[in-house]
């Protein structure tokens, strides 16, 4: 089981331990909160979730244009 877990952290987006840096607030309490509404309001959450992983991305390829590595 630990080994599941370790595999899906490692290639999941991470928005919830994103924002569990940024408000300071447990990481396992906000991905249950996305759980829990995820079923309360039939996958409402899910679009919320999927565009903030996709902002992420993009600043995150945003920020490598402006600062290009020589020797990578």
């Amino acid at each position: 089981m630990n080994k599941i877990k370790l595999f899906l952290e490692e290639r999941a987006f991470g928005v919830c331990s994103r924002l569990g840096e940024k408000f300071n607030f447990p990481v396992d309490s906000i991905r249950l909160f996305f759980i829990y509404s995820s079923f309360i309001t039939l996958g409402s959450p899910i679009i919320l979730y999927v565009s903030m992983a996709m902002m992420m991305k993009v600043r995150k390829y945003l920020r490598k244009m402006n600062n290009p590595v020589l020797f990578d």
